[in-house]
């Protein structure tokens, strides 16, 4: 039996970490997320919330959807509960095509929307990641990732950012601290991956026609979702 004297030599460290033992689960079970924000937000229905026309810009039907090999199909399947492709066509006969891919749960990397880099690679796709754009919305900015994915003759420039409930970030360190802010409120944040591209070899000007294309969009998206997609 241990006497006062030889507890008073048992190291503070010791009994701190028996202490983390007993609590510890406790922790982890009251900060472990619980309420999911897709079960008391207004629904995400992305093809009837993503209008078809807008400014300038219509849906092009003629336009046949590439679909991604069955291995990256599969993988989308496992993440989304929607994903919207459309093209979309403006007065001067150019081209966007829009992506947007729903998760009800973004609360961890491996639940959260993936970049887009991966899907493209994937494909075979060479990826040149040019950095971060800034871009004046209605009352905020977006900040947007801006890629080139080259693929033998085909150069398409890439725009992309991802939400988590009404806040719009990037993956990396800007998701990871919107996923603990929401998961010490005990949420569950849905989000998407929002994806625009268009076919050119002159990226400044498909940059600027993919950046009046989303301010479009949001200027047409019905208020009350418009954080939800392009944040606030």
């Amino acid at each position: 039996m241990l006497s006062s004297k030889s507890v008073d030599r048992v190291p503070a460290s010791i009994f701190a970490a028996f202490i983390l033992l007993l609590i510890g689960p406790v922790l982890a079970h009251l900060l472990t997320p619980r309420l999911r924000l897709a079960e008391t937000l207004p629904p995400i229905v992305l093809a009837q919330q993503v209008p078809s026309a807008f400014g300038d810009w219509r849906e092009d039907v003629s336009v046949a959807q590439v679909l991604p090999d069955p291995t990256v199909q599969a993988q989308l399947d496992s993440l989304y509960s929607q994903v919207l492709t459309r093209t979309y066509v403006n007065s001067r006969g150019q081209h966007i095509m829009l992506t947007i891919a729903y998760g009800s749960d973004q609360n961890s990397e491996a639940t959260a929307a993936h970049r887009p880099e991966f899907c493209y690679r994937a494909q075979g796709f060479v990826i040149q990641d040019l950095g971060l754009s800034r871009l004046s919305m209605q009352g905020h900015e977006l900040t947007t990732r801006h890629l080139v994915g080259v693929l033998g003759n085909r150069v398409e420039p890439i725009s992309y950012w991802v939400t988590l409930a009404d806040k719009a970030t990037l993956p990396g360190m800007g998701r990871k601290l919107s996923q603990i802010y929401y998961g010490l409120r005990g949420e569950i944040a849905d989000g998407m991956l929002v994806r625009v591209s268009s076919i050119s070899e002159n990226q400044g000007e498909a940059f600027v026609l993919q950046s009046h294309f989303i301010q479009d969009m949001e200027a047409a998206m019905t208020p009350g979702f418009r954080a939800r997609y392009f944040g606030s």
